[in-house]
């Protein structure tokens, strides 16, 4: 991997979809985002986006979140997968916000891994869009992408993160994870690579062209 290469891919990136930070997610207070970030594991956006928008209406503070029960909230979240387990988090990660952090989201690493359903990839996500911290983010899709351009050959997502933090530079750390799920899901589709028409085709090792 040489430097000229990796600027190459950033350089392209940063034309196709801008620098601006993006959210996938649809939130409006700080809580709102990690709880939709909690919901995403092994299921889509769009999926979360349509739970949330009437989740959000009927829990619209984590008091009420606190509140609910279990069965209350497996009904009302149901459609997202692994719907048991998040709905368990999802109460228990709101009355931890309330007994142990004054109901703020806190920012660093080790306070949001105490959270429950809070992992690495969420802590990350809120920290580099909610505090603006640098922070990358390994989702399936940039887990896939950056091995097939070259940038790793570990399949295990802590050690991509620390290995893109060795090479990205800090201001494309968020960049890079939401760019990458925009080629994953129009270019670089997962076992129907659209490679003739990629525009990091000639920087990529795996390009089939």
């Amino acid at each position: 991997m040489t430097d000229k290469r990796l600027q190459n891919i950033l350089d392209k990136l940063d034309e196709a979809y801008g620098t601006e930070k993006k959210m996938y997610l649809e939130y409006n207070t700080p809580w709102q985002l990690l709880f939709a970030t909690i919901l995403s594991a092994q299921c889509t956006d769009a999926r979360v986006n349509i739970v949330t928008r009437d989740l959000y209406k009927k829990y619209d503070s984590l008091e009420k979140f606190a509140a609910a029960s279990v069965e209350e909230m497996e009904k009302d979240i149901h459609s997202i997968g692994f719907y048991h387990s998040k709905a368990r988090n999802l109460i228990a990660c709101a009355r931890k916000l309330l007994s142990d952090f004054n109901g703020e989201v806190p920012s660093d690493l080790e306070s949001l891994l105490s959270l429950p359903g809070v992992g690495r990839k969420t802590a990350n996500v809120i920290r580099g869009n909610i505090f603006d911290m640098p922070s990358i983010v390994v989702d399936t899709h940039v887990k896939r992408i950056t091995k097939k351009l070259g940038l790793t050959e570990s399949d295990d997502p802590v050690k991509i993160e620390f290995e893109l933090m060795e090479i990205l530079p800090k201001d494309h750390w968020i960049l890079w994870n939401t760019d990458l799920i925009t080629l994953g899901r129009t270019i670089c589709i997962a076992r129907r690579e659209k490679c003739d028409i990629c525009f990091l085709r000639e920087d990529c090792p795996s390009a089939k062209v």
